[in-house]
């Protein structure tokens, strides 16, 4: 352990030994808990001090010569992987390797010894966490464990611990590669039930007296009076898992994704490799990994959603928000249906929808009574909860229900008069105190509080759709919107578990601004010539979520075209008008028919004469960005490029192994052959 950095800064998780009797055994059981002495919101980690007291409570627990050996944590959380404020203090490729063979080293103390080892997984177990359970001999796990896995593909790592190796051979590779490529890179996590089943863990116990009943479990296993049977691993169908795997990645990230080959390459190699062969190339893959561009930018991604999106920079003090009791939502549409569900299912206050007629506000009811049925339906929501919610849901026609709303957000078709009537007639209903706030995703806040009584009031409040799966909120601060207004829509924003970034009230605010300019080019090459599937997956060496063609289709066209309108009449040099937009919301047919390009809509299309290849439709695009970018740095939009980078992670998709806009654009050079600068330091989000 010695040989590993040192990291003044680390928070050390402590392995806490203590002996403890068992009956029915003749010796104590050497039960170790890993604690950093926080709670549960500073997850257990494993940092150079942290290791080297592992290290030396196994020494201890060895020379007690016990009836077996366990390791837990401290509640709600067993361990969640190694401290990853290390990785960017590790500056060769030598002291990558040695990081993970002493990870290696540790955990096999575990797998090679000759006393029995369990892990008791009380909790949370991520990473290097689940990876020293996987070298135990046996595990419990408790049905309160909020989340298991091995998540380091997301983050631009693999496995460096003996996950790659040990988990395909213990449950086989579909599983394996489940946990390794697919759930890292949909962001999804294993539940306690599904641990089970699949075979990460022996058995499965209830959360009240996880480590009593864990004790008597690994006591019957000793004794003999319990018989641990897995089924043995089929490897028969090893590589064509993994040929099918690689077809899926290379069809969704197209090579953009090192850590998720990697990964790959590791999986097949645990088919038949001895575990320390295994072993030995996990550090090489991870000495490589931690020594690229890629990798660094992943980390720089995971720290700004884990730490700048939980700290929003402008924020007023939490102090001056003042407290919502009933939310009021203005149209009973698509959007605005969602709304009402996610404010009364995370509020818990009384939400009231109004529309033009009740036929709309039906409707709008009905989908929120549906979504609640689907999640009970799901196991997503217990019944209680659920009856609780759709009882605090109502619809009305008549505005005046929202005398006592203390917040109301409108929802209504994105044009400023229709908007601007909307705030006339509902500040003659609600108290001067109550904020309103406006779900543009375009229109400026300040011309919409230009005729308002109270303009100090109205804030942007800006939701991304689906509402309930896109976490990013953009608050939108007008010139004369007050502190108190601005520190409840952060509140509020927390409490609706969104991650809120503070923007200027500037066209189009952040995401859409460089959404339509990304994609402006796309449309400017086709209207130039280019094959409508050339300019489409022109892009697909980023790895981005979905082709731009797939996104507008999502979109939709009509909302487009009139959203790229209000850039056009800001921006008229950098954000053009497509003819072919234009034919294709006219036309009211769908653009994508089966997750294809539809043809009808293909033939709608005029084309010019000078058609692009992709590569020159990928740099111009990209080369837009940068400017765009600069610009909006200029003029002061958001505080710092980090925001920009939080932004299009969270709202837009942008992926993590790419680390970020910014990074990515100092990364290939574009940032300063555009603009003449990097947009952030050598050193952030890349290797000194």
């Amino acid at each position: 352990m010695s040989d590993l950095i040192e990291h003044p800064d680390e928070v050390v998780t402590k392995a806490l030994l203590r002996l403890v009797p068992v009956p029915g055994l003749d010796k104590p059981a050497a039960l170790i808990t890993l604690d950093n002495g926080l709670d549960y919101k500073k997850p257990n980690s494993f940092g150079p001090a942290g290791m080297q007291s592992l290290n030396d409570a196994l020494d201890r627990a060895f020379a007690a010569e016990p009836a077996f050996i366990a390791l837990t944590g401290k509640p709600y959380i067993f361990c969640v992987g190694a401290d990853i404020t290390l990785m960017p203090k590790v500056s060769s490729r030598e002291q990558a390797v040695e990081l993970g063979r002493a990870g290696h080293a540790l955990f096999r103390r575990l797998k090679d010894s000759t006393v029995p080892t369990f892990a008791f997984i009380n909790g949370a177990a991520l990473g290097g966490g689940f990876e020293v359970a996987l070298h135990c001999h046996y595990r419990t796990v408790s049905g309160g464990a909020a989340a298991l896995g091995l998540p380091e593909v997301a983050i631009g790592l693999i496995p460096g611990w003996g996950g790659s190796q040990l988990l395909p051979n213990l449950i086989g590779i579909p599983g394996a590669a489940q946990v390794i490529l697919q759930n890292p890179l949909t962001q999804k996590v294993l539940k306690p039930a599904q641990a089970a089943e699949m075979g990460v863990a022996d058995v499965l116990l209830e959360a009240a007296d996880f480590l009593e009943r864990s004790l008597e479990w690994a006591a019957g296993v000793v004794k003999g009076d319990i018989t641990v049977t897995r089924p043995e691993v089929d490897r028969e169908m090893w590589d064509g898992v993994l040929y099918f795997a690689r077809q899926q990645l290379d069809e969704r990230l197209h090579g953009a994704h090192p850590a998720a080959n990697k990964a790959l390459e590791l999986l097949a190699l645990a088919k038949d490799a001895s575990f320390a062969d295994g072993t030995a190339a996990e550090d090489e893959a991870l000495a490589d990994l931690i020594m690229s561009e890629e990798c660094r930018s992943s980390l720089y991604a995971f720290d700004l959603v884990q730490r700048r999106a939980k700290r929003p920079v402008g924020a007023p003090p939490a102090e001056l928000a003042r407290k919502v009791t009933k939310v009021g939502i203005v149209g009973a549409g698509l959007m605005a249906s969602q709304l009402a569900l996610l404010f009364a299912r995370r509020l818990e206050v009384p939400v009231v929808m109004t529309d033009l007629d009740q036929t709309r506000v039906d409707k709008g009811v009905e989908y929120v009574r549906s979504q609640i049925d689907k999640q009970v339906a799901k196991k997503r929501m217990r019944a209680g909860t659920a009856a609780k919610v759709r009882g605090l849901v109502s619809g009305t026609v008549d505005k005046n229900a929202f005398a006592d709303a203390d917040f109301v957000i409108e929802a209504v078709f994105e044009d400023l008069e229709v908007k601007k009537q909307v705030w006339a007639e509902i500040e003659k209903i609600v108290s001067p105190e109550a904020l309103l706030a406006t779900n543009t995703s375009s229109l400026s806040v300040n011309a919409m509080a230009a005729s308002m009584e109270h303009p100090e009031r109205l804030v942007g409040f800006h939701f991304f759709n689906p509402v309930a799966v896109l976490p990013l909120l953009e608050i939108v601060r007008g010139d004369q919107t007050d502190d108190a207004t601005l520190a409840t829509a952060f509140a509020t924003a927390k409490a609706l578990k969104k991650s809120a970034v503070l923007v200027k009230d500037a066209p189009a605010f952040v995401v859409n601004r460089l959404l339509f300019r990304f994609l402006g080019e796309i449309h400017a090459a086709i209207d130039a010539g280019t094959p409508v599937e050339v300019a489409d997956q022109a892009l697909d060496p980023l790895g981005l979520p979905m082709r731009p063609l797939a996104l507008l289709h999502l979109v939709g066209p009509g909302v487009a075209y009139h959203v790229g309108g209000t850039l056009h009449e800001a921006f008229p040099d950098r954000f053009g008008l497509s003819d072919n937009l234009r034919r294709i919301a006219e036309s009211g047919k769908p653009l994508m028919v089966d997750d294809e390009i539809n043809p009808e809509v293909v033939a709608l299309f005029e084309a010019g004469s000078a058609p692009l290849t992709a590569e020159q439709v990928r740099q111009r695009a990209l080369d837009a960005l940068a400017q765009e970018i600069r610009l909006m740095l200029d003029e002061g939009v958001v505080a710092e490029a980090q925001d920009i980078d939080l932004c299009m992670i969270l709202g837009a998709g942008w992926p993590f192994p790419l680390g970020g806009v910014t990074p990515y654009l100092d990364r290939t050079g574009t940032s300063e052959r555009v603009t003449g600068r990097r947009f952030l330091p050598r050193g952030v989000a890349s290797l000194p």
